[in-house]
């Protein structure tokens, strides 16, 4: 089968973006199955509309869109299988000397523990360093719907971490 110039810039692009590009999916699904179902329905996305990408530099901001988007269509489906508690977990202090990869896999763990919306705004916020306004534009809610969903999601992250320590 021959291919033409433009498939095969992108399975170039697949090959040379596509490990990062499945770390930013994880951090958005929090599993690594889903990451690569993401991964793979925002590529088939970008596929399709290559030919109308003109700047090859935006790239992975049109995969990660891509992602997003179709993260939250699928979030929004789903019924809400988390309620409010009462009860406050009981706070411990971590060990001082985890190592950098014991406290990466704990915030990995802590962060597929949040849902869904609390997942994506701290992605947003912190791993793709997005201001509170593009947070909105990008979930379709408000900047104060943002500023309390980080401010949660960065709570219930702290008390998963000193609650579980390595």
């Amino acid at each position: 089968m021959q291919t033409t110039g433009w498939e095969d810039e992108f399975r170039e692009y697949v090959r040379a973006r596509g490990p990062a590009l499945l770390r930013a999916a994880h951090q958005l699904t929090g599993h690594p199955l889903d990451a690569e179902d993401l991964l793979q329905n925002a590529l088939t996305k970008t596929y399709l509309a290559w030919d109308r990408i003109e700047d090859r530099r935006a790239l992975d901001g049109y995969v990660r869109r891509a992602m997003v988007n179709i993260n939250i269509s699928q979030w929004r489906r789903r019924k809400l299988e988390e309620y409010p508690s009462d009860e406050l977990p009981e706070m411990c202090t971590s060990s001082s000397d985890e190592s950098h990869g014991e406290v990466h896999e704990e915030l990995e763990r802590a962060l597929g523990e949040l849902p869904e919306r609390m997942r994506a705004a701290i992605v947003l916020r912190y791993y793709e360093d997005m201001t509170e306004p593009e947070i909105a534009r990008t979930l379709g809610i408000s900047v104060g719907t943002v500023k309390s969903t980080v401010s949660r999601a960065m709570g219930k992250l702290r008390s998963a971490l000193t609650r579980h320590p390595s």
